[in-house]
């Protein structure tokens, strides 16, 4: 045997000393996820099991009857439109000097490789959330249901107060399209500087609300307000409503900023990269349409939860916005879907004040009844929404499509089924007529 050197000793100690601490990190990052396991389903008497796996916000849901079933992880798939879009451009994106604005972008994923030191990770973070690949071109989404009530001593779900059913939830993408002409950007971008545009109209129910709506635009200039107008049946009026009140519950819970994650416009915030970590979420759903439950700690409403890598992201109104009341949001954003499966809102003296849950499917149609909407690749699409507002003792729940509609295609995703035409308000006018 070889005579062992001073060098050879040194080297051995290095390498040791590195495989100890990959090691440590393995354990670490394994440590959170050994909490739970698949076919686990957690109930609020094994709350704690997750509560360093969630937000605090989705901690208090399990603990007042949120049922989790734990499932294997599985891939996200993107589009191959949107992925070839992302190797195409990607490389040509920057963040502008004022950390607000991007410059470059084409279509696909803006930022597809973020280092956590990078100054602008947490803006990078959330430009990807804007530019996902959920809806890179337009969606409409034909029937959504919600149901809104008051919770029980103790967050608890209580009693059902009112169902409210629109028929479309829709959007239109000006920028960044990959499977509709015009690709990828339309003209009308040129002149009219909007990234998006959004539209939820017809209420059809309850009666009192049938006909209202809201518009809204969305502009890339960082300091023009978005476009909204709202109508209500009542008076048949066609009003035009701040920005601000995109973040005002109004009594209903859930708020148009987080109809889908984290809507808010992006220059209007501040962000601050918190950190990287595995998470719950609920990325790939086992029931579309979801299905109406009442909550009773049960495992008969326990959708599946997976383990996610997860971006967490803290957004805070910048002053001179028309950014809302909210002190803080914080949003956890999954980095494979870019989508967050929940965001927590809280008040300036730190306390929570809402949470908002999102549950998602990823297959190639909405509904084992779709004969149209069937796609030649798997899709991400939302399947329901929950909002607990801790401040007001309410809970609402969307259900994307609705369970018992008529239309069961569910969402048309990147399908042309809806042109500008239809975010105009004469045509949101018309159609409560």
């Amino acid at each position: 045997m070889g005579e062992v050197t001073l060098q050879s000793r040194d080297a051995q100690s290095a390498f040791l000393i590195s495989i100890l601490i990959i090691a440590a990190f393995v354990l670490f990052a394994n440590g959170a996820s050994a909490q739970v396991q698949p076919d686990d389903v957690i109930t609020p008497e094994r709350a704690d099991k997750v509560k360093d796996l969630v937000s605090p916000g989705v901690y208090q849901r399990v603990k007042n009857g949120l049922a989790m079933k734990i499932v294997e992880t599985q891939a996200i798939e993107w589009p191959p439109p949107y992925k070839a879009a992302t190797e195409a451009n990607a490389s040509k994106v920057s963040i502008g000097p004022d950390h607000r604005t991007i410059s470059g972008y084409v279509a696909g994923l803006p930022f597809p490789n973020i280092d956590p030191n990078d100054p602008d990770a947490a803006s990078k973070v959330i430009w990807n959330m804007q530019f996902r690949p959920i809806f890179s071109d337009d969606y409409d989404l034909r029937f959504v249901d919600c149901d809104f009530g008051y919770t029980k001593n103790g967050g608890r779900q209580g009693d059902l107060l009112e169902s409210i059913q629109a028929g479309h939830y829709a959007g239109y993408n000006l920028v960044g399209r990959t499977e509709v002409q015009p690709m990828p950007t339309d003209p009308d971008f040129q002149s009219s500087g909007r990234y998006w545009l959004f539209a939820l109209y017809p209420v059809l129910a309850p009666a009192e609300l049938r006909g209202s709506g809201l518009i809204r635009h969305r502009f890339a200039d960082p300091g023009k307000s978005d476009n909204i107008w709202a109508y209500t049946a009542g008076d048949r009026h066609v009003r035009e409503v701040g920005e601000e009140m995109m973040n005002d519950p109004g009594g209903m819970g859930l708020t148009a900023d987080h109809l889908a994650g984290f809507n808010a416009k992006v220059q209007n915030y501040d962000y601050k990269f918190l950190g990287h970590k595995g998470m719950l979420g609920s990325m790939n759903a086992s029931n579309s349409p979801e299905n109406r439950c009442v909550e009773d700690g049960g495992v008969k409403c326990a959708e599946a939860w997976e383990m996610r890598q997860i971006d967490i992201i803290e957004a805070t109104p910048r002053s001179g916005t028309n950014a809302g009341a909210s002190a803080k949001t914080v949003i956890y954003v999954d980095t494979e879907a870019w989508f967050p499966p929940y965001v927590d809102v809280y008040v300036t003296s730190g306390e929570l004040y809402q949470t908002s849950i999102y549950w998602l499917a990823n297959r190639d149609r909405t509904t084992s009844d779709a004969a149209v909407a069937v796609y030649p690749f798997k899709r991400s699409f939302i399947v329901a929404i929950e909002t607990q507002d801790f401040k007001q003792g309410t809970l609402t729940k969307c259900y994307t499509p609705g369970p018992d509609t008529p239309d069961r295609e569910g969402w048309y995703i990147n399908m042309g089924t809806t042109q500008k035409e239809f975010y105009q308000t004469e045509t949101m006018v018309r159609a409560a007529q």
